[in-house]
């Protein structure tokens, strides 16, 4: 079956918030209640699925909620100051070229993706734009996608820089691309066994070429 549908992350995928969510969880540590991740925490994170950094950083699951509310408020006020991953963007329009339907789902707040998108003087490339209400609820999300858009699961494809997108793409039986410029490092991602594993946006293009032939020997 031919990929109609490439979903993307956002943070991390395909805009570059990493510094800025750093910054932003560390200057509200205090206020919530945990401890700030030094440089050297950072880099221990990289390396652990999205549920072990929870545990590992003392932050209250009952408290989650409440500091993911502001983190999108905060980084709102940052938005202009945001730019792409280096090769996104390039890669995002010869993808729609080959006329793919394109969209984003992610946990950061709609009005967000929006403001960086006009910013960044991107193209209305994007069929769809959902925001999930969870840290771990993309899943939910994707399936009520499908559902309303009457698409066959292996009509699908997710394209994430975390262990949870990974997690979210195999709950939802859909494939999960995993990308190595993200937050999470290239070691954890492959322990959860993505469909596939790139490190470079251009990297997109000849996946997706190489699944629609794939798809048109098997028809």
């Amino acid at each position: 079956m031919t990929v109609k549908v490439i979903i993307f992350d956002f943070d991390g995928t395909v805009a570059d918030t990493f510094d800025a969510i750093v910054n932003i969880t560390n200057r509200l540590a205090h206020e919530f209640g945990y401890k700030q991740a030094s440089p050297e925490d950072i880099l221990r994170f990289r390396n652990l699925t999205s549920r072990e950094i929870i545990k590992q950083s003392g932050v209250s699951i009952l408290k989650l909620p409440f500091i993911m509310k502001r983190l999108k408020f905060e980084l709102n006020n940052q938005i202009d100051l945001l730019r792409p991953i280096p090769g996104i963007k390039e890669a995002l329009l010869e993808l729609n070229k080959e006329s793919n339907k394109l969209g984003i789902i992610t946990s950061n707040d709609k009005t967000n993706v929006i403001s960086f998108l006009r910013n960044n003087n991107f193209p209305e490339i994007f069929d769809f734009i959902y925001s999930g209400t969870t840290l771990f609820g993309k899943s939910k999300v994707i399936d009520k996608f499908l559902k309303q858009n009457q698409l066959k699961r292996e009509e699908i494809i997710y394209v994430g820089d975390e262990t949870r997108d990974i997690e979210a793409a195999k709950r939802s039986q859909i494939k999960a691309i995993a990308v190595t410029w993200g937050f999470n490092a290239k070691e954890v991602l492959a322990s959860q066994k993505p469909d596939f594993l790139i490190d470079h946006p251009n990297e997109l293009i000849s996946v997706i070429q190489e699944l629609q032939k794939l798809a048109q020997i098997k028809d």
